[in-house]
């Protein structure tokens, strides 16, 4: 094996342990926790090593968010893919969806509520952020003609962000979860 390549693998190891370690302490303390000392003593790095791979705390966040949009896509095409119909398909990725952010509360913050500049929406995200796909595929057989599909996904988009959202605050009760769920299902359905 060339130098170069090994270099290469061992850089690629080092900057997942990095995010890896980033990520559990989010998990475990909140992103206050979160350091570019406290990473790298976890990993037992120097922080010129973490330096060498991010800026700083922000550009640590955001390959966490890119991570976890590609794992939050993961979950969204099983339940998009293990459903028998489209209204089956869009209740289970509005489960999957909301039950995400309640039970990776840390990492979904990094991914949708942290400021960032991650570039969503547009032609230069990179794949795993593209997690909007799983939306739209479950979206574009509800969508009635001359609608935009794209703009009814962001719209199911944001109902699911605000729902996840105020349920992990506990602004919404936890326990009408699935009836609003239904509802959402139901309206966007039309049935």
């Amino acid at each position: 094996m060339p130098i170069q390549t090994r270099r290469e693998r061992a850089r690629a190891e080092r900057e997942l342990l990095i995010v890896t370690a980033a990520r559990e302490l989010a998990e475990a303390a909140g992103w206050d926790a979160v350091t570019t000392r406290r990473p790298a003593a976890e990993i037992e790095y120097s922080q010129p090593v973490l330096y060498s791979h991010f800026k700083g705390k922000d550009a640590i966040m955001a390959a966490v968010a890119v991570q976890g949009c590609a794992d939050l896509a993961a979950e969204l095409r099983r339940a998009r893919t293990a459903a028998p119909g489209t209204r089956e398909a869009l209740a289970a990725v509005a489960e999957t969806y909301t039950s995400f952010a309640q039970r990776r509360p840390a990492l979904y913050d990094a991914m949708f509520t942290h400021p960032g500049d991650l570039p969503f929406a547009t032609e230069q995200a990179p794949a795993p952020l593209q997690a909007f796909g799983e939306l739209l595929v479950v979206v574009v057989p509800i969508t009635a003609e001359g609608e935009d599909a794209g703009l009814l996904t962001e719209t199911f988009w944001a109902a699911l962000h605000g729902l996840a959202t105020l349920m992990r605050s506990g602004r919404l009760p936890e326990e009408a979860r699935e009836k609003r769920l239904a509802l959402l299902i139901g309206h966007f359905t039309g049935g």
